[in-house]
């Protein structure tokens, strides 16, 4: 939210005089009400000042994070300014329904919290099952690629882990390509073979 400037300057006689920055009296409570009310932006800068600090504080606190903290005092600022017609001063303080104001927007900082940390928690949860599984079928195919002896265990781990050719694996290890090709299809038959037998017996 941008506050209109303060302004620096009063007349008196004719001459400027500077206003003190730091120190500056608050306006008659029940003016600056009143003119919060009506729209004036003045009031709105003179209740900035005035409250701020406490609201910050409060969301500070709460929050334990100056970023969010800083956020909720403008978004405390930005509700009280739209939502003014909706304050009487004849049934209480300004200061207080700001400050009350604050606190639900406390509370509403607090509960986006919570969603993304069961967010967070949800996605968690199904990941780590996923990753699990697919850890173990890696082991799984490892282990039955390590059972087929060699050559046809080089050869498939060759293809399987380095996705290399069929030409690559003849080079390499210098096999004919058809003796490559006719490991490789003995492999994985007898993989597809290990494993629907290992799904037979799981189920």
């Amino acid at each position: 939210m941008t506050l209109l400037a303060e302004a620096d300057t009063d007349t008196d006689g004719g001459e400027s005089m500077t206003a003190d920055p730091v120190v500056e009296p608050v306006r008659d409570r029940e003016s600056l009400a009143r003119d919060f009310v009506a729209g004036r932006e003045a009031a709105l800068e003179a209740l900035y000042r005035d409250i701020s600090p406490l609201v910050h504080t409060l969301a500070l606190r709460a929050l334990r994070n100056a970023a969010d903290a800083e956020d909720v005092t403008q978004q405390t600022f930005v509700s009280a300014w739209r939502g003014r017609e909706g304050f009487d001063p004849a049934r209480g303080d300004l200061r207080g329904w700001v400050v009350g104001i604050a606190k639900r927007r406390i509370a509403d900082a607090m509960e986006a919290r919570g969603r993304e940390a069961r967010r967070l928690e949800a996605v968690r949860d199904v990941a780590e099952p996923a990753v699990i599984e697919r850890e173990a079928e890696a082991v799984e195919i490892a282990y039955e690629i390590e059972a087929l002896g060699d050559p046809r265990r080089t050869i498939v781990a060759l293809a399987f882990y380095e996705g290399a050719t069929h030409e690559q694996i003849s080079d390499r290890l210098g096999m004919p390509l058809g003796t490559v090709k006719s490991h490789l299809r003995r492999s994985l038959i007898a993989l597809r073979e290990r494993w629907e037998v290992g799904d037979v017996q799981a189920s």
